[in-house]
């Protein structure tokens, strides 16, 4: 199985809407956009992140899209977020894709959050340095309810 990045292409969007739009996936994420569904909404969505200078790539296992992987956000105050199909969840592929995202990103400090009950990106996180450095609560969209999240920073 081979993971790889690559800028993202037009020809992603439809995938990564699909897959933003998994029941399972979006509980497990938390912290999504209030209208996952509104494909008008993701559509503007992506084309902002796209015009600036933050750094999007697509995940590839194997030359397949299976998700998304970014760093976005005010330097020293950077953050990562990815997005994994949940067939491929449990493979490895987070990690070595966030690894991948950590090499050709070397700033640091970076920062990532997620929801307290998120084991597995958790796992993920902390695979690739990231420790916890706080606890706090937001408004998670996909369960429409304030939640514990984790905040963790990857210092050098």
């Amino acid at each position: 199985m081979q993971v790889a990045l690559r800028p993202v292409h037009d020809s992603d969007l439809p995938v990564f809407f699909r897959q933003t739009n998994d029941p399972e996936s979006l509980r497990m994420a938390a912290f999504t956009p209030a209208a996952p569904a509104d494909r008008d909404a993701f559509d503007a969505h992506w084309k902002r992140v796209r015009a600036s200078s933050d750094v999007l790539r697509t995940v590839l296992v194997d030359g397949d899209v299976v998700g998304s992987a970014a760093v976005y956000g005010e330097a020293g105050a950077r953050e990562v977020t990815y997005w994994i199909d949940r067939a491929y969840w449990g493979q490895g592929i987070a990690t070595a894709a966030l690894r991948d995202l950590l090499a050709e990103v070397p700033e640091r400090p970076l920062h990532a959050r997620v929801a307290a009950d998120n084991a597995g990106s958790r796992r993920v996180l902390e695979k690739c340095g990231f420790r916890v450095t706080a606890h706090a609560r937001g408004f998670a969209n996909a369960r429409g309810a304030q939640i514990d999240e984790l905040v963790l920073a990857l210092t050098p």
